[in-house]
This record gives C-alpha cells, structure tokens and sequence, in this order.
C-alpha cells in the first residue's frame, strides 16, 4: 500500500505536513468514513491498530512484527472494546489514542534527526495550534473558543454544583471532578483552597505526572482512584458534570478486553 511506504521528513515543516495529513486520514476514518472503520475493527479479529498515512489515508491492520518497528505502534487491539461501550465513547477513546501516536511519530522524527530544544518547541507549538482528533470526532472543536473564555468566569458555580470539593481526597464520587477556583467574595473558600493546595499538593496527575494545583481542573478516576488533570484526560469541567461513573483510559482498555 502507497500509504505505509517508509517516509522520513527531516525538516519541522516537513515533520508538521506529514503530522497534518496523518490526522486527516485519522479524522476521516473517525467521521466520514466512520462506518467502514467500525466494521474493519471486529472483535472476533487479533489486535488491530488504526493507522493514519501521509496521503491522508487510513488503515486498520495488524502491527508491525519487528522489534523496535520503524516508526512508533499506534494502540494495539482497539478493535477489542468495539461492542463493550456506547459507540461514541469507543470512537472517541480511538480519536484520543490516536492523538497520543501523532505525537509520538511527530517527535520520534525529531529525535531521529536531531531537532534541538527550538525546533522541537516550534513543532509542538505548529501542533497545539491544531484541534485534536478527540476534539473534532467530539466537536468540542468547534466550542473550544467558547469554553475557554467561560470556564474561568462560571468556575465558581461549577465548582459549587460539584460539593465545593476543591481537592482530591475530598471529592465526591458522583463524579470525582474538581475545579478549584478562587473564590474572591467568599473567605472560607479561599481558606478552603489553601488548605487543599497544601494537602493534596503532592498528589500527581496519573497521565503527566505533575503536581496538583487550586488553579486546575482535575478528574478521579473511579476505577483505580487515580486523579488526572482535565486537560490531560480531554474532560472538560462541563462535560464532566454529565458523567455518572468515570474511568480513564487505561481502567477502560482493561474493562473493555476479554
């Protein structure tokens, strides 16, 4: 197939093009062409990956057999979860998976050729000016502008409607989401938000590893109990006032397998 032919761009412009048309052919197996791809990936079948090309094409296979393969390995058996959740979770778990692989190819390239510190930041910043694949398969795309601007100035109500719970062992489990805002007319909860800073301070992200903090919105996982920063799970703090039960990524692979 023309679209797997190995392919080395050496330059961040030539690294951000064959970013852009492997997330083209990633969305479109993710929207347009989203029924095909739902057939392709039948649980029956081994471990397949959705593979995304720089003609922008698309392609589920299986992974390559050789150890480390030429480029990084999309996730493998996404076709097994297929039948053990609502077709739009499964789709949407896909589109962030693939996120992760873009990146991963994107800056393999730029090791493989030895971008330094500037190259490397003037890809990721070409990048992030991109709308996720999560986003565009779940349109928070085209609200992305909108929900910025709004979730500083409603954080406060959000975070009232979520028990108040700024921290992480203080959060409710229905769901455990917290937005920590400062609340400038209410003293008791700024003592509130230094108390918790202070107490859950050294509670890490279970995606990125970094601190926690008053000013961010985290979600717990209520599988393994692990907490996550919003941004890294792509939950929005509206989005998860909607969400009864959450589990990560990880907790719902591991469900959603035989």
């Amino acid at each position: 197939m023309d679209g797997s032919q190995p392919y080395n761009p050496r330059t961040v412009e030539e690294v951000f093009r064959d970013f852009k048309s492997r997330r083209a052919g990633i969305i479109k197996a993710l929207t347009t062409d989203v029924e095909e791809f739902y057939q392709q990936c039948d649980p029956e079948k081994e471990n397949l990956c959705l593979y995304g090309f720089p003609n922008e094409q698309w392609e589920v296979n299986l992974p390559a057999e050789e150890v480390p393969p030429e480029l990084p390995e999309p996730a493998l058996g996404i076709n097994f979860a297929r039948d053990g959740m609502p077709e739009k979770d499964w789709l949407a778990l896909v589109a962030v998976h693939g996120d992760a692989w873009l990146l991963a190819v994107a800056f393999y390239f730029g090791a493989r050729f030895g971008f330094d510190k500037a190259d490397r930041k003037r890809l990721f910043n070409m990048i992030n000016d991109l709308p996720t694949i999560f986003e565009v398969v779940s349109g928070a795309a085209k609200k992305q502008v909108k929900e910025k601007s709004s979730v500083s100035n409603h954080s406060s109500s959000k975070s009232k409607s979520n028990s108040k719970a700024k921290g992480p062992e203080s959060q409710p489990k229905f769901p455990k989401a917290s937005v920590a805002p400062k609340d400038d007319d209410d003293d008791d909860e700024e003592g509130l938000d230094e108390e918790d800073e202070e107490e859950h301070g050294d509670t890490l992200c279970g995606s990125c590893g970094e601190n926690y903090a008053s000013d961010e919105f985290w979600i717990c996982c209520d599988i393994c109990e692990k907490w996550f920063h919003g941004s890294c799970v792509k939950i929005t703090p509206a989005r998860a006032e909607h969400i009864k039960q959450y589990k990560c990524p990880a907790c719902t692979n591991k469900r959603a397998r035989p």
